[in-house]
C-alpha cells in the first residue's frame, strides 16, 4: 500500500494522492500513475540542496529478498541493525521498504544519518537510471533520484559487490592492502574493485563485473557452454555460482544435490562429488588468474555461500600459479571477516569516501 504521509511534509509543496491507490488498479494504470508522481518530484530535485552533518553512518543493503540496514559509528561499531523483506517486483512499495525502515531506525536512535545504499545493478552513465540488475523492477527506475526525494538528503548508490569489497578493503580481510579485489560466489558471480579504500567504478560504471566474461582457457568444460540470463553463453557465473556447481555435478552424472551437499560429500570422500568440487576450483583458479594478470591485487576476499568452502583458500592458489605472468605471485586469497554483513556495512562505508 503506498502511504503517502511518507512524501507530504518531507518535499515542500509537493502534494501527495489523496488515498492510497485502490488494489483494483491494472498494474499499468498503476505505474502509469506512480511514474507521473516520481516526475513531478525528480524535477524537484534538480534545484535541492541537501545538507546533512550529522557523523552517523547508515547503510542499507537491498537485496532481492531482503532489505537490511546497519548503523555505524566513528569506530565502525554496529549501534542498530534492521531488516525487512524486499517487496518482491514493485518498485514502489520497494521504495516505501526503505523509507519506513529507515524512519524507524532514525526514531530509535534519535538522530538522523548519512545513508548509503547496495543495490544488485549499476547506474547507467547516460541517464542514472538503473541497468544490469537482477532484480528486475529496478531496471531502467532512476533510484537515486527518488530515494533522495523521499528520504530528504543526498545518499550515495553503489553496487552490491563495490559495497561489500569496500567493506573488507576499510576493516576486513583486505583492511592493509592497497588494491583489493572483492569476489562473490553465491546465487550469482560478482567482483568489486577497491583502490586506496576508495570503491573503483570505472568509464561505464561496471568495473569487477568479472562474472559476465567468457570462462577462459575451456578445456574440460562440456559443449555448448551454458547460456546466461545475460543473454550470452559461458559466463563465468555459469560455471561458478552456487546453482552452476549443482548443474555442473548433475551434467557429469551425479544426483541432484544442493552446493552444500556436494561440498559435504567431497569432504567425505564421495568421489563424484570431490570430481565435482575438483572441477570447480580449477575453473575458480583460471579465472582469478586472468584478474590478477589484469589488476594484480595484493588481496582478493572471497565472498557468498561458496566463500565457506575451506579447502579453497589453499587449492586455487596452488591451481592459479599456472596461469599467472609471474615468476612469484603475493597475490592472497583470503576469506571475508564480516561474513553476510560485509555487504550492508560497505553500504555505510561508502561516506568514508572522497
Amino acid at each position: 500500500m503506498w502511504r503517502p504521509a511518507h512524501i507530504s511534509g518531507i518535499i515542500p509543496d509537493v502534494k501527495a494522492p489523496a488515498a492510497p491507490l485502490p488494489h483494483t488498479r491494472s498494474a499499468g494504470a498503476s505505474r502509469q500513475v506512480m511514474c507521473g508522481q516520481l516526475r513531478g518530484w525528480r524535477k524537484l530535485a534538480n534545484h535541492t540542496n541537501w545538507r546533512m552533518d550529522s557523523m552517523l553512518r547508515i547503510g542499507i543493503d537491498l537485496g532481492g529478498s531482503k532489505i537490511e540496514l546497519i548503523a555505524l559509528d566513528d569506530a565502525g561499531r554496529v549501534s542498530l541493525r534492521r531488516r525487512r523483506p524486499t517487496p518482491q517486483g514493485d518498485y514502489r512499495g520497494t521504495l516505501e521498504a526503505i523509507g519506513e525502515l529507515l524512519a524507524a531506525a532514525e526514531s530509535e536512535l534519535g538522530e538522523r544519518g548519512r545513508v548509503g545504499i547496495g543495490m544488485p545493478g549499476a547506474e547507467s552513465t547516460l541517464d542514472g537510471r538503473i541497468k544490469n540488475a537482477n532484480s528486475t523492477c529496478l531496471i531502467g527506475e532512476a533510484l537515486r533520484e527518488d530515494l533522495q526525494l523521499l528520504l530528504q538528503r543526498e545518499i550515495r548508490l553503489a553496487n552490491d559487490a563495490n559495497c561489500f569489497a569496500l567493506s573488507e578493503a576499510i576493516d576486513g580481510a583486505g583492511r592493509d592492502a592497497e588494491v583489493v579485489f572483492g569476489v562473490i560466489l553465491g546465487t550469482g558471480v560478482g567482483g568489486g574493485i577497491v583502490v586506496r579504500q576508495q570503491v573503483l567504478n570505472g568509464a561505464n560504471r561496471i568495473a569487477g563485473e568479472w562474472g559476465h566474461n567468457p570462462l577462459p582457457l575451456p578445456g574440460e568444460e562440456s559443449l555448448p557452454p551454458p547460456r546466461c540470463y545475460c543473454g550470452r553463453f559461458g559466463c563465468i557465473e555459469t560455471w561458478l555460482s552456487g546453482p552452476a556447481l549443482c548443474a555442473d555435478h548433475l551434467r557429469h552424472g551425479g544426483e541432484a544435490m544442493t552446493a552444500e551437499m556436494i561440498c559435504a560429500g567431497a569432504h567425505a570422500g564421495d568421489p563424484a562429488c570431490e570430481a565435482t568440487l575438483a572441477r570447480y576450483e580449477r575453473r575458480l583458479a583460471k579465472s582469478l588468474a586472468q584478474v590478477i594478470n589484469i589488476l594484480d591485487p595484493q588481496v582478493i576476499v572471497l565472498g557468498g555461500g561458496l566463500s565457506n568452502v575451506e579447502r579453497l583458500y589453499e587449492k586455487v592458489p596452488a591451481l592459479w600459479a599456472a596461469h599467472v605472468f609471474s615468476d612469484v605471485i603475493g597475490t592472497r586469497l583470503l576469506r571475508n571477516v564480516h561474513g553476510d554483513s560485509s555487504g550492508v556495512r560497505g553500504a555505510a562505508w561508502l561516506w568514508n569516501e572522497r
